[in-house]
């Protein structure tokens, strides 16, 4: 049995006006794996002619929020999703249109097992950007906390 994660597309898009604003779309989301995907805008390219690292960040870190509430969701009621920090490793000059992957690193049943117990639990998505070739541009670590709601 599959669960549909579509309206992740449609809650990122209304919750978080830079998604629409960027043309961020999304191709392929799972509770543990979302791909995203920007098409390349000519305004927002650096000094080389590649996508400046902003969109590049952008991108990657929304395809790790999109993990994050699609493994979450559940969980929005009583914590509040929030970016511990990020790491970006650039690897290659990107150019054209950009691909972001971003994976759950650990399960969530653990990360849901230490907000039960009233820790406030990080995880962590890996995201892996590529250009339209599939070559890996950029790598980036984004660490993510439940911060529980106070009554």
């Amino acid at each position: 049995m599959s669960t549909d994660y579509g309206w992740v597309a449609d809650a990122m898009k209304k919750t978080v006006p830079w998604v629409t604003t960027a043309g961020v779309e999304f191709t392929e989301v799972a509770a543990d794996r979302v791909v995203c995907e920007l098409t390349d805008v000519e305004k927002q390219r650096n000094h080389v002619g590649g996508p400046h690292a902003a969109v590049m960040f952008g991108l990657a870190e929304t395809a790790s929020g999109a993990v994050g509430l699609a493994s979450f969701s559940e969980q929005m009621g009583r914590a509040t999703p929030l970016v511990v920090s990020s790491e970006i490793r650039y690897k290659k000059l990107a150019r054209g249109n950009l691909t972001a992957e971003a994976v759950l690193t650990r399960p969530a049943a653990d990360v849901i097992a230490e907000l039960d117990a009233g820790q406030r639990p990080e995880f962590a998505v890996d995201c892996t950007i590529r250009n339209a070739e599939g070559v890996t541009t950029a790598e980036m670590t984004v660490l993510w906390t439940l911060k529980p709601i106070k009554a």
